[in-house]
């Protein structure tokens, strides 16, 4: 039921967000031209989507700018991580790693809006992509980041029991809690 009214909360923020958004990609795979990508995004939902691409797409549109400090930015984002979650079924990708990072950024995203939409992102991200150990360590970080200590530990714990690749990550981050660091891992452990 919460995977169901995920979709339909993406898709209403799908189409609320459509006329918001001019700014297309330059994906040299499916648009040679440069100039307009408009339509872009729908060639990709008609060609190949694939979360390999659809991940390429945003973190290349990402890169425009800062969305912790542009907010006209996040938003975008947060219209085309909606976009890439709605266009790709859970069943057929729940084993590919590009898709789980899609889910886990989406996540990290809402919550810089609405922490609750962004636990539920969360949820839906280690529902799906529960092998991936990464998954459930940025549904950890999220929860130390609000101040709920035992939930994150919880998350890593059923990380470990549900045998989530590589256990070292896990590891790490669960002495990185019990160190009381403010971060599970640094970016040289991510």
């Amino acid at each position: 039921i919460t995977s169901i009214m995920n979709r339909v909360r993406n898709l209403k923020n799908k189409y609320r967000n459509e006329e918001n958004i001019t700014d297309e990609f330059n994906y040299t795979k499916i648009s040679a031209d440069t100039t307009d990508n408009s339509g872009t995004v729908n060639q990709i939902m008609m060609t190949t989507n694939n979360p390999e691409d659809w991940l390429c797409f945003l973190l290349k549109l990402e890169k425009k700018g800062v969305p912790q400090m542009d907010v006209s930015l996040l938003n975008r984002l947060i219209g085309r991580y909606s976009q890439a979650v709605t266009a790709l079924p859970a069943e057929k990708y729940s084993q590919d790693e590009s898709y789980a990072r899609i889910l886990v950024r989406f996540a990290e995203l809402k919550a810089l809006q609405d922490p609750e939409e962004a636990r539920d992102q969360f949820h839906l991200a280690r529902l799906n992509c529960k092998k991936f150990a990464f998954v459930h360590v940025a549904f950890a970080q999220f929860e130390l980041s609000q101040e709920n200590e035992k939930k994150c530990k919880q998350i890593l714990q059923k990380a470990v029991e549900c045998s989530a690749v590589p256990l070292e990550l896990l590891e790490t981050a669960l002495q990185n809690l019990h160190l009381k660091k403010k971060q599970l891992l640094s970016d040289e452990e991510k």
